[in-house]
């Protein structure tokens, strides 16, 4: 694992590593990030509504192929997801764009 992945595990899409609390809050919803540039980063879905996990997400980075480009990620059909707060879902890196 190279520095940049290190610093991305266990942190929260979006937040600093160098934030006062850059990882999960116990009360929020999150998507785990899974493959691709983002790898192991939690994606905070609360109160997104089903529809629209299930359309996936085009993630801004600069670590993709393309540097300002987009991280796409999607579900997998028919993989289980929990309730509640916490990591309900995983959501699978399927390519990069522009």
């Amino acid at each position: 694992m190279n520095g940049d992945e290190q610093l991305l595990n266990g942190r929260v899409y979006g937040h600093d590593h160098d934030e006062p609390n850059p990882g999960p809050l116990p009360h929020r919803t999150y998507a785990e990030l899974v493959g691709g540039p983002l790898d192991g980063l939690l994606l905070d879905i609360h109160g997104w509504r089903t529809g629209e996990v299930d359309d996936g997400v085009a993630l801004p980075t600069e670590l993709g192929r393309w540097p300002g480009g987009r991280a796409l990620y999607d579900p997998r059909p028919g993989e289980p997801r929990a309730q509640g707060p916490g990591i309900t879902c995983r959501l699978y890196y399927s390519g990069d764009t522009p």
